[in-house]
């Protein structure tokens, strides 16, 4: 599915509105701190006096580099209506907890009433807009006679933009890394959630599901393991529609690995701070496995990124207009590649308890921050 000129613009303007709400609370906590690596280390679970008191947490960060590459995908990419689709899927599924975590009445110990209204009215605002970027792929599809070309074909015109703009599809070699890559990390995912339910009892479970005055949260934090299962649940689908090379892999994909990164970078803070690595041999198995996860997930989802940032010509199986599909020759002068030829890449969570939410539970000795 492609996407009319005109809802490529209204996606990549919904893209910037949300862009700039997030951008919106990162600087006001970088303003509000004494130095800006308090908002760092705020994020990473650093808790002390000197630092003040801040909102945001490393999902933020995640969420806007996430709308900033989907606003420049939804003008300049063939896979614009899955990038557009990504996006409203990790917003609703992130900010809707807010509705009923910024209505409790044990935030009233976590923000002001002023900074809880602000946040509320911010969160009615990037529901609707995600709302709104399903609405314009739903309604911004182009007629099927459409689908070949961007631009009608003038001999005036550079034969470039003509080019077609049947959805790119990941190559088979890009499908099985992100199969192997997403479906690990979704595994893992699962894995240190289900130890964190035996370790948490059913009800401390779910309070980490959603919140509560005995898992209190920062104003715009999400339920650590609300986010854990959001993650794995896109990653698992992501890695298993890369095994049908789906329209959907790269974006999702990306989605998925920008968030792994982020989890992984906490993790990693973590692991320098306590000196993790040096000691290594002398941790205990689970806190082994612990830092293991953090590396993995970091090499993973940066491996992910530039994979999906890579733009990859399509076979003839794929639809290659031409006798062989049956499908409408290209006007004359046209150069017969495809949208995504091989042109040079494009631009495109941490324990629980801390800022953002954890894909796995902390070491019972030393819990640490982040998802």
């Amino acid at each position: 599915m492609t996407l009319t000129r005109a809802a490529r613009t209204t996606g990549a303007a919904l893209c910037a509105v949300l862009a700039l709400i997030v951008g919106a609370w990162i600087v006001r906590d970088l303003a509000t701190a004494d130095d800006p690596l308090d908002v760092w280390r705020f994020w990473t679970g650093v808790r002390g006096p000197a630092l003040a008191p801040l909102t945001t947490s490393i999902a933020d960060a995640a969420l806007l580099a996430v709308y900033v590459a989907v606003g420049v995908a939804a003008l300049r990419s063939s896979v614009a209506a899955a990038a557009l689709t990504a996006a409203a899927v990790i917003t609703l599924s992130l900010r809707l907890p807010s509705l009923w975590v910024l209505t409790a009445s044990w935030m009233d110990l976590q923000a002001t009433d002023s900074l809880r209204t602000r946040a509320l009215y911010s969160t009615f605002a990037v529901l609707g807009l995600g709302v709104g970027l399903i609405v314009t792929v739903v309604a911004g599809r182009r007629p099927p006679g459409a689908d070949a070309y961007e631009h009608s074909y003038s001999p005036r015109d550079d034969p470039s933009a003509g080019h077609r703009r049947t959805p790119d599809r990941p190559t088979r070699r890009v499908s099985l890394l992100v199969f192997t890559l997403l479906g690990a990390a979704a595994a893992v995912t699962v894995a240190w959630q289900i130890r964190l339910a035996y370790l948490a009892g059913t009800e401390g479970y779910l309070d980490l599901l959603t919140g509560s005055e005995r898992a209190p949260l920062k104003l715009l934090q999400i339920p650590s393991a609300w986010l854990a299962a959001v993650i794995a649940l896109l990653g698992l689908t992501t890695a298993v529609g890369a095994l049908g090379r789906a329209v959907l892999t790269r974006p999702f994909g990306a989605v998925v690995a920008a968030f792994l990164v982020a989890d992984g970078a906490v993790g990693l803070d973590f692991t320098i701070r306590r000196e993790l690595l040096r000691n290594f041999g002398d941790l205990q198995l689970e806190e082994q496995l612990l830092v293991a996860t953090w590396l993995f997930e970091l090499a993973a989802g940066a491996v992910l990124l530039v994979v999906m940032a890579r733009r990859g010509g399509s076979t003839p199986a794929d639809g290659v207009y031409g006798p062989a599909t049956g499908g409408p020759r290209p006007p004359a002068g046209f150069s017969g590649r495809s949208g995504y030829g091989r042109p040079p890449p494009g631009p495109w969570s941490g324990p629980p308890g801390g800022n953002g939410g954890s894909h796995g539970p902390p070491p019972p000795s030393s819990p640490p921050p982040g998802w």
